[in-house]
């Protein structure tokens, strides 16, 4: 059966088709953010490429060109450049489906494996021991606090910030989040240790529903650059060299993959839209699955099993 051919319009040059690719994703109600970051990677193209020409001028040999002119002018590794070249590749294939170009297929690099900074057990015994409520500062005690959450949650920061007091459900041991990274509401589950650390930091924060958990000292909302100083500084006063906020989700999906935690579960909590993050993760931790592995695995630790094997 003969396949049906799209009737290419030769006429919209890629500036046109992108205003046109803008509005048809508003319509489908993606975030400001999403919206932006297309934006911003199609004027990073339009750097290299002349957007007034032709989508149709668009060829293979043209994304192998821009590769290359990324490689030289950003000079970052191949995730970042999947940044640019994932948003670019959406882009195209809109064309290339609205019929304004003919069909390719466009692939990204290939990945380097990169280690995501973690927390160790030393460091975090250091950033989570409680100050004394007596003489420190409140943005010393709140910092703690947020350090609690981060390592609690695995948020990302943006979603902490966004956080009203309100959104904390104590009975339910639930926290809701309305402001995440794929613009979904989400609820995720407290745990008892970050309860009790949050209803004591509430009594010294106060304030209503509608406030933000996290603020400053005169209780307006935090800022991104302000946390991550403050964090940083806050790690940099224990002796703590790992100043990472994000650092703390990473160590967050650690523990819990090392701890047998259930990864579909997990990439709920972390609000992964797939598993390839997750999958990542447990990549990327394998060496520490490894350890101890006869210890706790059960075939080595059934007592009819032991002594029993042929010894070599």
């Amino acid at each position: 059966m003969e396949m049906l051919k799209i009737q290419r319009n030769i006429s919209m040059n890629a500036k046109e088709g992108f205003d046109r690719f803008i509005r048809v994703k508003k319509a489908k109600n993606l975030s400001p953010e999403t919206i932006e970051h297309y934006q911003i990677d199609f004027r990073y193209f339009s750097e290299f490429f002349d957007v007034s020409q032709k989508c149709d001028t668009i060829t293979l040999d043209t994304y192998y060109a821009y590769i290359e002119h990324l490689q030289n002018t950003r000079k970052a590794n191949s995730i970042t450049l999947n940044t640019y070249l994932g948003s670019l590749r959406t882009i195209l294939y809109f064309f290339m489906d609205e019929g304004y170009m003919e069909r390719f297929p466009i692939k990204l690099l290939k990945k380097e494996r990169k280690i995501k900074e973690t927390y160790t057990d030393e460091e975090l015994n250091r950033v989570l021991a409680k100050p004394n409520l007596k003489t420190c500062t409140f943005a010393e005690y709140r910092n703690w606090v947020m350090a609690n959450y981060f390592l609690g949650t695995g948020n990302r920061l943006k979603t902490a910030l966004n956080l009203k007091i309100g959104h904390i459900d104590f009975e339910n041991s639930l926290i809701f989040m309305g402001k995440t990274k794929n613009g979904r509401q989400q609820l995720i589950p407290m745990s008892k240790t970050l309860s009790k650390v949050l209803q004591e930091y509430l009594i010294y924060r106060k304030g209503t529903a509608d406030d933000y958990l996290f603020c400053n000292s005169h209780g307006k909302q935090l800022t991104r650059d302000g946390t991550i100083t403050n964090i940083r500084k806050y790690n940099l006063s224990k002796g703590i060299t790992t100043t990472s906020i994000h650092a703390y989700r990473h160590t967050f999906a650690k523990k819990w993959i090392l701890n047998g935690g259930d990864i579909f579960r997990l990439q709920k909590i972390l609000g992964h839209s797939s598993m390839d993050m997750v999958k990542n993760y447990v990549e990327m931790f394998s060496d520490d699955l490894q350890k101890d592995f006869d210890i706790f695995n059960p075939l080595d630790n059934l007592s009819q099993n032991k002594g029993t094997l042929i010894k070599m």
